[in-house]
């Protein structure tokens, strides 16, 4: 018989722990949200409500985010392992 599988993490978690990865590879770099914004060729408030976990952000601008933070898709996705929580 198949092990029972967990639920899924819930929308505004995986949000916020995306956010939290975006905001901590800034930050490692010095960056200002304005200067992610200009770099990922996205507006600072988009950047700002990604932070904070308020955007359900889309597969393009997960990649350009992570393009101008100088990591790879997976390294800001890392902690959205659902095995690992």
């Amino acid at each position: 018989m198949p092990k029972p599988r967990s639920k899924p993490p819930a929308k505004d978690k995986v949000q916020a722990l995306f956010g939290a990865a975006v905001r901590a590879r800034r930050e490692q770099l010095l960056l200002t949200q304005e200067q992610l914004a200009e770099l990922a060729e996205l507006h600072t408030n988009y950047v700002s409500s990604v932070e904070r976990g308020e955007r359900n952000i889309g597969l393009h601008n997960i990649a350009r985010l992570a393009h101008a933070l100088d990591v790879p898709v997976s390294k800001l996705t890392l902690a959205l392992d659902v095995r690992s929580h």
